[in-house]
């Protein structure tokens, strides 16, 4: 299987029908991102544009320079699995993890302890460079590290409180790599570390309840 296949796959856990959008402010950035035949320097994101997309007890946070289609955009999505529970644990770390369906072929299924996440993950995290490395089809997703938020959306789309809207989240030590440099066999979050980039950023914005958005990535 080829990586673009690959990537279109790992992408689909997280795909969404709707996105709302909003202004806000914000940094992603690497020291030192790799990305195989595309990138190996430093990054910075310079995002612009921030949205939230919550569905059931979850939200898909999208955090991207520019508005364009995310197919032709660079981004950060942070996946929230459970929505109340880490609005009752603001102002504490929490584990950033591979989400549970992306996995290369031949890997085990499922979320793994060795992971580090003793509670469980309630995050995840997936940097899109579609612009960046757009015929590389580059996806990066998290395999460890932190994430701090000081305030979340509650998750209620025709919420009226501005306070219950707002987002306010730091990471300093989130891991990520291509899960395709796996090796045959072993599990998905284990990519070699001269492959995996130490991601930094923080995220502020308020809900705001806009039109349809596209899938992701």
């Amino acid at each position: 299987m080829s990586r673009a296949a690959v990537a279109i796959a790992l992408a689909f856990g997280f795909a969404s029908s709707a996105c709302s959008l909003g202004q806000g402010e914000g940094r992603v950035y690497s020291e030192k991102l790799y990305a195989e035949d595309c990138w190996f320097d430093e990054y910075d994101l310079g995002p612009d544009f921030f949205a939230a997309v919550p569905f059931r007890d979850t939200q898909q946070i999208r955090i991207q320079r520019g508005s364009d289609l995310e197919e032709v955009s660079d981004g950060l999505i942070v996946l929230v699995d459970d929505t109340a529970k880490v609005r009752s644990m603001l102002g504490e770390p929490l584990c950033v993890s591979l989400p549970p369906d992306v996995r290369p072929p031949g890997s085990p299924i499922g979320v793994d302890p060795g992971q580090g996440c003793a509670d469980g993950p309630l995050v995840h995290m997936a940097l899109y460079l579609q612009r960046s490395c757009h015929n590389q089809n580059i996806v990066l997703y998290s395999v460890g590290g932190h994430i701090t938020f000081q305030h979340l959306f509650d998750g209620d789309p025709n919420e009226p409180s501005a306070e219950e809207k707002y987002t306010d989240a730091t990471f300093d030590d989130v891991m990520v790599g291509d899960p395709r440099d796996v090796k045959l066999g072993a599990k998905a979050y284990e990519i070699p570390a001269d492959k995996q980039s130490r991601l930094s950023g923080n995220f502020r914005f308020y809900f705001q309840r806009g039109r349809p958005g596209q899938a992701f990535p």
